[in-house]
């Protein structure tokens, strides 16, 4: 419709740039300006405090540098020995993975959407990701503007189903500053990051403070699901949100307790008690 009508296509062409948006196959992108004089007040904040802020991010980026190639050598390595182990079938069967990095163990763990990570959570997960890329974005534009850097605008784009966001930065004044300079420009989103990593984790520490008395802990193990071929599946079994304080006789204050007590169980000799299904259909059980 757009080819065949040159007056549609330049009145949706305006529209676009007059919203700031662009689209292409895959890929959609918004840049605004209204947020330039909120990056300008940031980016002149506190000087000398924004000096030593970005001088600490910019060690941090060159720590953390070295550290990603060690481990991406590391995750190099494993996967061209699962490559060489693996038969040839199960290479064509391999799926498209998301490898997420654990600092605290060194390890890498696979987020497979709707294996390993519930369809039902892709909003968080999706909503976490644009939430980092926003603060990422927001390291990068501040430590411009303190470094004099012509700041040009903010956006938000969202490819395929991936979202994410960037800064338009003058790139000629990014190209004349020093390279110590632009080593705090470009290090400064990971720091974001990563200073938002542990106000998160410290946010998760302190959730049962914060949220005392709507949110407590140490009374049983709450019920968050129960598969479908569970025994204790069912109309007289378990159900979600049932809170188990006992397991037998070993009482149940949190998910260690019951792990502890199902291992203390199943050591013991256990006494059962033979009953014809008849009788046992003729028990009355409270119904739920």
């Amino acid at each position: 419709v757009l080819q065949s009508s040159n007056s549609l296509k330049a009145s949706y062409e305006d529209w676009l740039l007059t919203y700031g948006l662009s689209v292409s196959p895959f890929h959609m992108r918004w840049q605004t300006a209204l947020f330039n004089r909120q990056f300008y007040n940031w980016g002149r904040w506190k000087p000398r405090f924004l000096y030593l802020w970005f001088n600490i991010g910019m060690v941090f980026g060159i720590i953390a540098m070295f550290g990603s190639v060690i481990l991406l050598g590391k995750t190099l390595m494993q996967t061209l020995t699962q490559m060489l182990t693996e038969a040839p079938k199960a290479q064509n069967d391999r799926m498209l993975q998301v490898v997420v990095s654990v600092p605290s163990s060194g390890l890498c763990l696979r987020v497979v959407p709707g294996v390993n990570l519930p369809v039902s959570q892709l909003t968080y997960f999706f909503s976490a990701i644009l939430i980092s890329g926003v603060i990422h974005e927001v390291g990068h534009g501040v430590a411009a503007i303190r470094e004099q850097v012509r700041f040009n605008g903010f956006g938000i784009f969202i490819f395929i189903v991936y979202p994410g966001a960037f800064v338009d930065l003058f790139t000629t004044h990014l190209q004349l500053i020093s390279p110590v300079q632009q080593l705090r420009i470009f290090c400064a989103g990971v720091w974001h990051n990563f200073v938002l990593g542990v106000a998160s984790f410290m946010g998760l520490f302190l959730l049962p403070a914060i949220l005392f008395p709507f949110y407590y802990t140490g009374v049983g193990a709450l019920v968050t699901e129960v598969a479908e071929d569970s025994p204790a599946n069912g109309p007289r079994g378990l159900f979600v949100g049932d809170l188990v304080t006992n397991l037998q006789d070993c009482p149940v204050y949190s998910v260690e307790d019951w792990n502890s007590c199902l291992g203390d169980i199943s050591e013991k000799s256990q006494v059962g008690y033979c009953i014809s299904a008849a009788t046992l259909q003729q028990l009355s059980f409270p119904a739920r």
